[in-house]
């Protein structure tokens, strides 16, 4: 279960890469633009100001985001939200645009998504989509090492991790080979968080949900007991915040027009 709340209360640093990969994107005038694992849909509506010609649909597989995703005042243009798992998804016509920003580290299947959303797209369209890499950072090896621990083990043995990005030349290589031209690079991100314990706000937000979703009330709250501690040890405070490093992998592609 997603909290759209706990999300956005780093919202600034987490939008900083949805924009940095969508200034990426040249589409003049799309007709379709389609915002894959949208969230609460703050950003998927930035992209109908940017295309107010355009129809944008938003699409997330969990049903509280989609909620608060409806309850956003319509810019203008035709913006929309569904409640769809991305495997599932099939395009009625083919977008102009698809962008995803921190979706496929979740998806099992990545690459076959990320293969059946470019051709999926429209002759010319445009494919981006922005990934952590952040795996072997002190938040996920501690997160694996208090899981795997004689106490949490049997709680958690079959919840699934978060798969997280492959190196920017696979991607090139996947989408290149597939017809696109690709622009793909990679940015370490130093964010300065504020609070008692902002890496484990940061992370209850995020990488998180599927243990404190796995486990009842009371145990969510000893688990988290367990690995504050640990995240302010590794993160330790300086006199002007926490400092997260956090690298991310994104890539553009286009779709040959021909």
């Amino acid at each position: 279960m997603w909290d759209p709340a706990q999300y956005l209360q780093f919202a600034d640093e987490r939008s900083r890469p949805f924009f940095e990969l969508a200034g990426r994107i040249q589409a003049a005038d799309p007709d379709l633009v389609v915002d894959l694992g949208c969230g609460p849909g703050q950003l998927t509506a930035t992209l109908a100001g940017r295309w107010p010609g355009a129809e944008v649909i938003g699409i997330d597989s969990s049903p509280e985001m989609i909620e608060a995703a409806r309850q956003l005042p319509a810019p203008s243009g035709q913006l929309s939200f569904l409640l769809v798992d991305v495997r599932d998804w099939r395009p009625e016509r083919a977008p102009d645009v698809i962008i995803s920003n921190a979706l496929l580290q979740w998806v099992p299947e990545q690459r076959e998504v990320i293969l059946s959303c470019s051709r999926a797209l429209a002759p010319g369209g445009w494919l981006a989509f922005q990934v952590p890499g952040n795996f072997d950072q002190p938040t996920h090896a501690i997160l694996r090492e208090l899981a795997g621990s004689a106490r949490w083990r049997p709680l958690l043995a079959g919840v699934e991790l978060n798969r997280q990005a492959a190196d920017p030349a696979e991607y090139l290589d996947l989408l290149g080979r597939h017809g696109c031209a690709v622009d793909a690079w990679e940015t370490t991100y130093l964010h300065v968080l504020q609070g008692e314990n902002p890496v484990l706000d940061w992370f209850c937000g995020t990488g998180l949900r599927p243990v404190l979703s796995a486990l009842e009330p009371a145990a969510a709250a000893e688990f988290l007991a367990d690995l504050g501690p640990r995240l302010a040890a590794a993160y330790p405070r300086a006199p002007y915040g926490t400092v997260l490093r956090f690298r991310r992998v994104f890539v553009v592609a286009r779709r040959q027009a021909g």
